[in-house]
């Protein structure tokens, strides 16, 4: 998690405010910018995207037109030319503008800065491009695209816990971000693999408390799904870990940490249920779509794999440990008390240092167990 940028910081765009007007007289405001006219606040768009892409930190231009609001005109025009680019729009740290009017038109000058240089950006693009020449394969469905994006940010970045560094670039080039930099990253590898989506801003909430967070909703088979990079990145950081509880989410499932205020297109359909339908599928990408489900332990949603006494957990255990593994994810329907005495079971069958991690599964009442050994 961590702040966001002047859309979520409130203080700094109140330090856009706009000082008083001031008269100039129209010659004088004629003369003082060169160039062709603004004369509407599609123009005034168009201009400052231009100028705010080419990371020019002030622009100023003549405005023709009537100017009893042009105050809020050219607010509308600043938030468009950001919003119109979802990575332009965190790029931008932070603006002021002023404007000076005569009878019939008007001075504007605004001043920017940045997170992101013009060469920094230039560097995420080429970053971004050898990446995705690295992980994504010919023939790759939008959804093998999306799981490799989500697990190598995930393995190539880690929380950065003296929230400083906010973009693509800082995370690229020292390894670490806070969820602003997961979230442009991923938007970036997402866009540049072809896949739709956008950059949520919301709150997160940990233990009662709610932090300024980001995240990405990514637009796959025609459904909209949440994807938090950030949250599936364990901190401490783990070498080798990905977790996959914030992969592809429905709104109703994101909001049990996770809340927005802004209106995002809806993401209403379990990713769960869209993979079961692709795998059940025949056809040349089956077996991906099975494997994918493979991998994303789907299989726990299936009511036959479910583990409700000792016994059971006995024998599951006893068939990963001969498969060579050191550690067991499962479904188990019971009480958190009652599992811990099933797993006592364990230790009578050579099972050594045992340690399980417990959270809800889903809205089914069960507990999903991460359990290890040695």
């Amino acid at each position: 998690m961590g702040k966001l940028t002047k859309a979520i910081v409130l203080g700094m765009l109140v330090a856009a405010a706009v000082p008083p007007v001031v008269y100039w007289g129209m010659d004088y405001a004629y003369a003082a910018v060169n160039g062709t006219a603004v004369r509407s606040v599609s123009d005034m768009t168009q201009r400052l995207a231009g100028a705010m892409n080419n990371r020019r930190e002030s622009v100023a231009f003549t405005y023709e037109g009537k100017t009893s609001r042009l105050k809020s005109q050219i607010q509308t025009a600043l938030d468009q030319a950001m919003s119109n680019d979802p990575y332009l729009n965190y790029i931008v740290n932070g603006y002021s503008f002023s404007y000076r009017t005569g009878s019939r038109s008007a001075v504007v000058s605004v001043r920017l800065s940045y997170r992101e240089s013009l060469q920094q950006t230039a560097y995420v693009n080429e970053r971004v491009k050898a990446v995705l020449n690295k992980i994504i394969n010919p023939g790759m469905t939008g959804d093998e695209k999306v799981k490799a994006i989500h697990d190598w940010v995930v393995l190539n970045l880690k929380y950065d816990t003296t929230y400083t560094k906010y973009t693509a670039y800082e995370g690229l080039k020292s390894g670490s971000a806070v969820c602003q930099g997961y979230s442009l990253l991923t938007y970036k590898l997402l866009k540049g693999a072809g896949i739709p989506n956008k950059i949520v801003e919301g709150t997160a909430w940990q233990g009662g408390s709610g932090q300024a967070h980001a995240w990405n909703l990514v637009q796959l088979n025609g459904r909209w799904y949440h994807l938090d990079t950030t949250w599936d990145d364990p901190t401490p950081d783990r070498a080798g870990a990905v977790s996959t509880d914030y992969y592809l989410r429905t709104d109703r499932q994101m909001r049990r940490d996770h809340t927005w205020t802004r209106a995002y297109p809806a993401a209403a359909v379990e990713y769960s249920r869209t993979l079961g339908e692709l795998a059940s599928l025949k056809g040349a990408k089956q077996a991906a779509y099975q494997k994918l489900r493979k991998e994303l332990r789907y299989d726990l949603y299936e009511e036959s794999g479910i583990v409700d006494d000792a016994a059971e957990l006995t024998a599951l255990a006893g068939q990963a440990r001969k498969a060579g593994e050191a550690s067991l994810l499962f479904r188990y329907d019971g009480s958190e008390s009652r599992l811990v005495s099933d797993l006592q079971s364990l230790y009578e069958k050579g099972f050594k240092n045992l340690s399980y991690k417990a959270s809800s599964f889903e809205d089914t009442g069960d507990l999903k167990v991460d359990l290890y050994w040695h």
